[in-house]
């Protein structure tokens, strides 16, 4: 874990792919412009367990030193952990936003590819050329053969609920803080009738959004959209916030 980048900050991006983060700069480039955030990083060796506990207890030693809850931001497995989290420790999250996470929050890129090995009599190279086709649309040889190495480095490095001899279940279901959960129309990892199906666990004040186009890092490539609504949604918590506060003194 690294350190974040806001010595008091109000949000923490969450990262569990270090071969993934320059998928998130533009978008933590338009937040860190409007908003005080850290930046929290988990990575592991090889030899390593791939454990979300073990992921958890170390973001909750960084969550217990600050001074106030903070709204927790995720993209795929890292939006996954950030829903765990939130789950056990309510009291340090003041809200939660989920980049490309389903109502079934294990599905993520590599139960995809774990799965399509078992189906398909191909080698890894050739399913990861089609798994860069449901993470990024149509690329050229270049493109692909790049993203392809970045797929093999995110294999060996990032936290994952999978592995090719077991896909883990997490039990679907909401959280008890404010909760804006981002998708996209075309993204085949997270489709627009498994994002539909969060509607069953929002409570009052949460929200679903969904990107007219752009494929699982729809962020990515449309960064000001995803940022607008990110930032629209913590304005709103506040007001509520303060709204309710001077009901109180009344």
């Amino acid at each position: 874990m690294r350190k974040g980048m806001s010595k008091y900050p109000t949000a923490l991006w969450l990262n569990t792919s270090e071969s993934f983060q320059p998928f998130e700069a533009p978008l933590l480039r338009y937040l860190f412009a409007r908003a005080a955030i850290a930046r929290w990083e988990y990575s592991q060796s090889p030899d390593e367990a791939s454990s979300l506990k073990i992921a958890s207890v170390l973001l909750h030693d960084y969550l217990k030193q600050c001074d106030r809850p903070l709204h927790l931001i995720g993209h795929g497995t890292a939006g996954l952990l950030g829903l765990l989290y939130a789950r056990e420790h309510p009291e340090r999250v003041r809200s939660l936003t989920l980049l490309g996470v389903g109502a079934h929050p294990e599905i993520d890129w590599q139960a995809h590819y774990y799965t399509l090995c078992a189906q398909l009599p191909c080698d890894r190279v050739a399913i990861l050329a089609q798994i860069v086709r449901y993470l990024f649309g149509e690329q050229n040889y270049r493109t692909t053969k790049c993203l392809i190495e970045i797929l093999e480095k995110d294999l060996l490095h990032s936290l994952s609920p999978h592995s090719l001899y077991r896909r883990d279940r997490i039990t679907p279901g909401g959280v008890d803080v404010p909760l804006l959960v981002c998708g996209s129309a075309d993204d085949i990892i997270v489709n627009a009738n498994v994002l539909e199906k969060w509607r069953a666990w929002l409570q009052p004040g949460d929200e679903l959004w969904m990107c007219s186009e752009g494929p699982h890092f729809f962020h990515y490539l449309y960064p000001s959209e995803v940022g607008r609504q990110i930032v629209r949604f913590w304005h709103h918590i506040s007001l509520n916030r303060t709204n309710c506060e001077i009901s109180a003194l009344h």
